[in-house]
Formats: C-alpha cells, structure tokens, sequence
C-alpha cells in the first residue's frame, strides 16, 4: 500500500516550484531518515521516566520525511507526522548518490537501503515503513549501487 492519492498530490504540488527545467518525478513515498542509537533511546526514557516519576514514556525515532525521486535529482520533505508536506528539508543531485541493495528488517515490515553521498562519509539511513516498502526497492533500484 503507498501513500493515498491526496497526500501524492499535495507532495507533487509543494515539489513543482523546485524542479528544474527537463525534470521529472519518477516517484513519491514516505519514509525515515537518519539514526537514533540506543544510547541515545535509553538515555531519553530514562529522563522522562525519572522527571514524571515514572507516569509517561517517551521514544525516540527517525525523522519521517517525504520522498521526491526526479530524474535529477532526491528531495526530502518534513512530513510532519504524516500530514501535509512541509519545508524542503535536504536535495542531493542524483549523480553524487549511490544507495545499498534494499533490504528487509524487523520480520520483513521495513525496506532500508543506505545512500552515500560522493566526497561525504558516512551514509544516510532511508527506512521505508510497512504501508511503503514496495517503494523502497523501487528507490534503490533506480540509484547506482553503493561499491
């Protein structure tokens, strides 16, 4: 299941004014990105437990983000929590990007794949949810692959 047809819609319309002459929307999805280390998930619901003595449990994730694959380029969107797309969050040229063969996580409901950014180390974490995995293969596969 991908993204219903309004919010596609709403995230081509916020993406029109951005995109360069000639270029194309190939694909639209939702996903997570970035990291957030277990230290950092312990630490933080440790302080929240602490400060409301126990009462309110608090987790850290991923910023889910909108995803505009063009034939140029990759856009990522705020997703404010799966509503309406907001600010342009980051736009990385498709030809300095490579991105790992996507792959199956947590009892297969997540597709991840990992960019690498030309003259950048480290890579970016993209992990798409159950309702869009299908897209994540779909994403991967139109980057070249990550050596």
């Amino acid at each position: 299941m991908a993204m219903n047809a309004r919010r596609t819609r709403q995230l081509r319309e916020a993406s029109a004014p951005l995109l360069l002459q000639d270029e194309q929307i190939e694909l639209t999805s939702l996903a997570s990105v970035g990291t957030v280390s277990v230290r950092r998930q312990a630490l933080t619901a440790i302080v929240v437990g602490v400060l409301t003595l126990g009462m309110v449990m608090a987790t850290v994730r991923p910023r889910a983000v909108y995803v505009v694959l063009t034939n140029q380029r990759i856009l990522f969107f705020d997703a404010n929590r799966g509503g309406k797309p907001g600010k342009l969050l980051m736009n990385m040229a498709r030809l300095y990007v490579t991105a790992t063969a996507a792959r199956k996580t947590f009892l297969g409901l997540k597709v991840v794949t990992h960019l690498t950014v030309q003259g950048q180390e480290g890579t970016l974490k993209v992990d798409f949810p159950v309702q869009t995995r299908a897209d994540g293969h779909v994403f991967a596969e139109a980057l070249p692959v990550t050596r």
